[in-house]
């Protein structure tokens, strides 16, 4: 090789380096578990046109959105993980940004919340499938939204004759993993409710009020209105 083609060479290696350096990673780009915004959003309308997703459309990447996933990934043949990388993302004719990793939901909250939220699920709702321990999770996130209640979670769960796991040591009780997984997914956006404020359990409550108001959802042994 002369020596000018030899400088040729080198010239278009460092060339070569150079845009593998400027150009985004975007192999390493992903939706999971906690992204949350207009990705999402895209990802979450083409599950549910398309029959895998039947949550809302919110933006967050919560627990029904990872199982819409999985099940794609399922049907087409795909490495079943709940995570949309470059292989998923393909077969669903979408380009992530470089971004995307990183995102993460607008909902978190301390670790503290979380607990607490955890706390107040197990001792309501242990027992209940995981759908309605979520939405207990969830009923307890719409109260602190509204103005009707107090504006944080201890403040919603503590109010005076709010829930009676308070009033008879249940909320004191180590919740169990799944407990703090359900407050995780209320906390990242998931609400089977619809945005209720109140729940009961048909076969104990005698609460009139209660029990004279229009049922939106049943989940397990939890009427939600």
């Amino acid at each position: 090789m002369t020596k000018r083609g030899l400088r040729i060479r080198c010239f278009l290696g460092a060339v070569v380096i150079l845009l593998c350096c400027l150009l985004p990673n975007t192999a390493s780009a992903v939706l999971k578990r906690g992204s949350s915004g207009d990705e999402v959003i895209t990802l979450q309308k083409k599950l549910k046109a398309w029959g895998y997703y039947t949550g809302s459309i919110d933006g967050i990447y919560g627990s029904a959105t990872v199982e819409a996933v999985k099940y794609f990934q399922r049907v087409n043949g795909l490495t079943v993980d709940g995570v949309v990388g470059p292989a998923t993302a393909a077969a669903l004719g979408m380009s992530l940004s470089s971004s995307s990793s990183s995102s993460s939901s607008s909902s978190s909250t301390s670790s503290g919340d979380t607990y607490l939220l955890a706390r107040c699920i197990y001792g309501e709702a242990r027992g209940e499938p995981y759908k309605g321990m979520v939405a207990v999770g969830a009923v307890i996130l719409n109260r602190v939204k509204s103005s009707q209640f107090p504006n944080s979670i201890s403040g919603v769960i503590y109010q005076s004759g709010a829930f009676s796991v308070v009033s008879d040591g249940q909320i004191n009780m180590a919740p169990n993993e799944t407990a703090i997984r359900a407050a995780k997914d209320a906390l990242n956006g998931w609400d089977p409710t619809g945005g209720c404020l109140y729940y009961y359990n048909p076969s104990k409550t005698t609460n009139k009020w209660m029990l004279s108001k229009p049922v939106v959802i049943t989940i397990g042994s939890h009427a939600f209105f």
